[in-house]
């Protein structure tokens, strides 16, 4: 029963990382109907961010003599959030306004030379080659113990703000006139500019709030693992981001609701699989579950069916 629920605990931690970047994708695609394949290397960026901000602030470093204050974490993750959102709106005016109305091929081929630039201006101007020492923002070691499962400060952390932002998504989404505009531009571009929503907008704050999002889930993942960042062309990122990929087409792509619950089975599936299958076959246990889900319901958990006719 420990083990289970240790699993459970750690799937759960996981898998809230996955679904805050898995909104990301699902937002894009429900809005413009591509994926933006260079979201994986803004995670990144919000990871390296961290750091960044970090030594900016003076906090956080091996020398520091433990934690700083809890506000000093919270400043960082606001910072990390606001950069890369300046950078998935620069993205979006830059590389796919130009081909808003372009073939799909098109959008794809650019998406991923987006991606292949942020890794590689990451590596080689950025950032520079070589790892580096994630901050220490979170006091270390166990909060509480419940049942015999230790749960640590880190990941009480992680969940409670991924948590945070995804009932403030929803009632953005939901519960607000922007949101509101998001849907109906979702829905229908055209009719939606006929009604007078600014379009162009929208499209750029989606892509504003997918980019904050990913540099969240960056700051808890660095906050979470720590050690060393590697640098921003490492696959590690790709996988990752490939993985909240799968957790977004899993939960219905286009979906909100479905990316939270698809990040939460991935992460649960993934850690379920190490504790009590193999650890050799981590992420297989992922892209197996995309194929079993592309098979039996490929509208995903939570996603419709759409009928075209023809």
């Amino acid at each position: 029963m420990t083990q289970f629920l240790q699993t459970l605990l750690d799937g759960l931690t996981v898998g809230s990382l996955y679904a805050l970047i898995a909104l990301g994708y699902t937002m894009v695609y429900g809005i413009l109907k591509f994926i933006n394949f260079a979201h994986s290397d803004v995670f990144a960026l919000g990871v390296w961010m961290s750091i960044i901000w970090s030594r900016a602030l003076g906090v956080g470093g091996i020398d520091a003599g433990g934690p700083p204050p809890w506000y000093y974490g919270v400043l960082v993750l606001v910072l990390c959030m606001a950069s890369c959102a300046v950078v998935g709106f620069i993205i979006e005016r830059v590389a796919y306004k130009p081909l808003r109305g372009a073939p799909r091929l098109n959008v794809l081929i650019t998406a991923i030379g987006v991606s292949l630039f942020l890794q590689n201006t990451g590596q080689t101007i950025v950032f520079g080659p070589y790892p580096r020492p994630t901050p220490t923002l979170l006091p270390e070691g166990t909060l509480f113990q419940f049942l015999g499962v230790q749960v640590r400060t880190v990941d009480a952390v992680v969940v409670g703000t991924a948590v945070v932002l995804m009932l403030a998504l929803q009632y953005l989404i939901f519960g607000t006139k922007l949101g509101a505009a998001m849907r109906a531009v979702s829905f229908n571009t055209r009719n939606a500019a006929l009604m007078g929503i600014n379009v162009n907008a929208v499209i750029s704050f989606t892509f504003v709030v997918g980019a904050a999002l990913a540099a969240a889930a960056g700051f808890l993942y660095a906050m979470k693992y720590g050690g060393q960042a590697k640098q921003t062309a490492d696959a590690m990122w790709v996988m990752l981001g490939l993985k909240a990929f799968v957790a977004a087409v899993v939960g219905g792509i286009g979906n909100v609701r479905g990316a939270v619950v698809g990040g939460l089975l991935i992460g649960l599936i993934e850690f379920f699989g190490v504790s009590y299958l193999s650890s050799h076959y981590r992420d297989a246990y992922v892209f197996a579950i995309l194929i079993l889900v592309l098979l039996v319901k490929p509208e995903g958990v939570l996603g419709k069916a759409t009928v075209e006719k023809v």
